[in-house]
């Protein structure tokens, strides 16, 4: 804890920012969106199927766009995407607060998953990767944090607000809340805490000349590389697992809550649990990937989703909900500063935020695909344990392949006399 404190104490600023971009990034997470999900449904006359579409549709186009708009942070100044992203999840929220049917909601949705969920938390990750290499794994863990951070005083707020003003009203004071407090402190911070220059680290560097253009693309792999790597085919799967199942629970707690017998507020209460663990396996694993390679810890990811998964299909009684909190609490805390510090140990740098944004796409796929396909088991009467028996066995599945990806085998393919 004491290396902790002192890297925060030295690096406060760029920190800083990362943590601050990860945490307004949650108000395009599903975890904050969920709690709308009743007053809009009731508000605009809506039915349970026709919202979950538009949600799931609104992710999917999102993950479309994000492939080149978040690779644009390799060719652009980091200040200007900082602003620009933050305008959008602005826009995102304006939106929202004057929906008044199905187009709007659906404009909104697409907005806030694309600036919120994905391009701001890619802002924030990618520039602590780019930045800090001896300490990536801490950097990537420090800015990580403000997603347990959002879990643990996100929904209390929205609750409170929701109640006090309305659905819309509160979509009002998030967009205000981008505008006044974190886009000036987001570029506060980057001013003070860049290094000379630093400010235009991701614009482009396009050098004179096809045949040096030429010998730059293969000395630094982008994403024509990742896609041609057996290893990335093979991670895959165990890759989309945890952003895949967390969504599917959260989008369906209702079903949960049912089924097991708890209450919304004994499930409300583990959501508190589930951030604090968040919180501090992100830490744990922050540090562990500057002790060990990060390719070394990917496996061990698989192993408290799996867990997770089989509490739910065979834990019977109230406590089976925090259990299963703490244990997707060390899922989602733990696999960011792998991953964030893998693509850079393999692929490198220079094409990071492409790369990045790829996959990013694909986990925001899989967060659109989630609560459709849970939902439709659910409507033909699966049952709980019927349900997570079988996504159990994919876990369970995707870890067996990636084994055998990076792990077996972490050739780096970057020229490091280059890098």
């Amino acid at each position: 804890m004491s290396q902790y404190l002192r890297f925060i104490r030295q690096h406060a600023a760029l920190l800083g920012f990362g943590f601050l971009a990860v945490f307004w990034g949650n108000f395009g997470q599903s975890f904050f969106v969920a709690w709308f999900g009743a007053d809009i449904q009731r508000s605009l006359g809506m039915s349970a199927g026709t919202y979950g579409a538009a949600y799931s549709s609104a992710t999917l186009l999102s993950a479309v766009a994000v492939v080149w708009l978040g690779g644009l942070i390799d060719r652009v100044a980091l200040r200007r995407y900082v602003l620009a992203v933050s305008v959008g999840l602005f826009l995102a929220a304006l939106v929202l607060s004057q929906a008044r049917g199905l187009l709007s909601l659906l404009l909104g949705f697409f907005l806030l998953r694309l600036f919120g969920q994905a391009l701001l938390p890619h802002t924030g990750i990618t520039t602590m990767a780019r930045f800090f290499s001896n300490n990536r794994g801490k950097a990537l863990s420090v800015a990580m944090t403000g997603v347990p951070a959002g879990e643990i005083v996100l929904p209390l707020i929205a609750v409170a607000l929701i109640a006090w003003l309305g659905w819309q009203a509160t979509f009002l004071v998030v967009a205000a809340s981008v505008l006044l407090l974190f886009l000036p402190l987001a570029l506060w911070l980057l001013r003070l805490g860049l290094p000379s220059g630093g400010a235009e680290v991701g614009a482009s560097r396009q050098r004179s000349g096809s045949a040096d253009h030429a010998d730059d693309l293969q000395r630094h792999p982008g994403r024509r590389d990742v896609l041609r790597d057996y290893r990335f085919w093979l991670a895959l799967p165990a890759l989309m697992a945890s952003p895949f199942m967390i969504t599917g629970i959260f989008i369906h707690q209702n079903f949960l809550v049912e089924a097991k017998g708890w209450t919304m507020g004994w499930l409300a209460g583990s959501f508190v649990l589930y951030g604090l663990v968040h919180w501090l396996s992100s830490l744990a694993s922050g540090a562990l990937v500057d002790r060990f390679r990060a390719t070394r810890l990917l496996p061990l990811l698989q192993v408290p989703m799996l867990a997770a998964l089989l509490v739910v299909a065979y834990m019977p009684g109230w406590w089976s909900a925090p259990v299963m909190m703490a244990l997707l609490g060390v899922a989602a805390g733990g696999s960011p500063p792998v991953t964030g510090s893998m693509w850079p140990e393999i692929y490198g740098t220079r094409n990071l935020g492409s790369i990045r944004a790829m996959n990013m796409a694909i986990m925001v796929m899989a967060t659109s695909i989630s609560p459709v396909l849970f939902g439709y088991f659910i409507d033909f009467g699966s049952s709980v344990t019927t349900l997570f028996s079988w996504s159990a066995l994919y876990v369970a599945l995707a870890f067996v392949l990636m084994l055998f990806s990076y792990p077996a085998n972490d050739r780096s393919l970057v020229k490091k006399s280059y890098e």
